[in-house]
């Protein structure tokens, strides 16, 4: 099991939800889509028992301080990861830039295309990919905080409130 979050936006209440939710079903992974924002949620980050790997969003600034702060605990990448966990493809991008999204999906190389941005749930099958937008961890936008849960054996989501 993997979790997938986005759009934490410094909200460190949110952060820790997310976290107790996620080692409390002991997922393998924590995948980011983006906008963390500042280096200082890394010590809420920090309590997760499983490696993290995020991508940036459009509003995170301190990409330095991210990626010395994600030392031990994951990685942060620029934008984009590629990553292939037991057979499985998964892209990971910010999504501000949709026609990026919509190459993703449309390449076929890529079994799920996890994303975030627009704070909207998105959980479902374009042709044979699978694709992931969480909705908000943060809840500023819809006022409902949600993380996602990716069964990577039988290739399914399911969005969480948390």
């Amino acid at each position: 099991m993997i979790g997938v979050m986005s759009d934490s936006h410094d909200n460190m209440e949110a952060i820790r939800r997310a976290v107790d939710f996620f080692n409390n079903e002991g997922v393998e992974l924590v995948i980011h889509a983006g906008d963390i924002i500042s280096p200082f949620t890394m010590r809420a980050f920090k309590e997760l028992a499983c490696p993290l790997r995020a991508v940036t969003g459009n509003n995170d600034g301190d990409l330095l301080s991210l990626r010395k702060l994600f030392e031990g605990k994951g990685e942060i990448n620029s934008f984009f990861l590629s990553l292939e966990i037991d057979g499985v493809k998964i892209a990971v991008n910010h999504g501000h830039y949709p026609e990026v999204l919509e190459a993703l999906i449309a390449s076929g190389r890529y079994n799920v295309v996890i994303c975030g941005h627009t704070h909207e749930r998105v959980n479902k099958k374009i042709g044979d990919t699978l694709v992931i937008n969480p909705g908000e961890t943060c809840g500023y936008l819809t006022g409902k905080r949600s993380i996602a849960i990716l069964n990577l054996k039988e290739l399914q989501a399911k969005i969480i409130e948390i």
